[in-house]
């Protein structure tokens, strides 16, 4: 499946056909979204292993969280920029974009979100999701009190840790699997 525009570099083609639940759910993406995530189809070789991901995904992206999406957005957008992923890069930094209304933003982060205007919550909240990406093992208690003076609470610390967590592995997947970001993405919320 190595064309410009396939889903990734890899010969793993979708289960045909997908179980109910599983078209339920692509179906459900193409209505909201216009398309259905390449990188649902990536995984739907194995619907147990689509399971697994979506299930993660969704609990960490869009589950209650004292983090709005935005900021979980935010943060996958800045751990993808340190990790070069494009494919993480490109999709969420439309959804940046889309929630904050502010393609500049998400230009910003993509590239360098020190250049952002943001909220000391916000550049503490970054700060702290490169540092898990770069060097994870040099985190400390201070620097979790540094996030609880900026207003996170320890539930909070555990889901930025959690989102930039889940994104350097996709990153790293996405990247090893040579997976492309639907066209769509590239055009949307500019």
């Amino acid at each position: 499946m190595s064309t410009k525009h396939g889903v990734t570099a890899l010969d793993l083609p979708m289960v045909d056909p997908l179980p109910d639940d599983t078209q339920k759910y692509f179906d459900a993406c193409h209505e909201k979204l216009g398309m259905i995530p390449n990188v649902l189809q990536a995984y739907a070789f194995d619907i147990d292993k689509l399971n697994a991901f979506t299930g993660l995904y969704n609990d960490l992206m869009l589950a209650a969280s004292g983090l709005s999406k935005l900021e979980r957005e935010m943060i996958a957008v800045v751990v993808s920029s340190i990790n070069k992923c494009f494919y993480c890069l490109t999709a969420h930094g439309a959804a940046v974009r889309a929630l904050s209304g502010d393609p500049e933003l998400g230009e910003m982060l993509v590239m360098n979100y020190r250049v952002a205007d943001l909220s000391d919550r916000h550049r503490t909240m970054l700060d702290f999701a490169e540092k898990i990406t770069k060097t994870s093992y040099e985190v400390q208690e201070t620097d979790r009190a540094v996030l609880r003076q900026a207003g996170f609470s320890d539930r909070d610390i555990w889901d930025i840790a959690n989102v930039a967590g889940f994104f350097n592995m996709t990153n790293r997947v996405a990247s090893a699997t040579n997976m492309r970001p639907n066209d769509a993405y590239h055009a949307q919320h500019r």
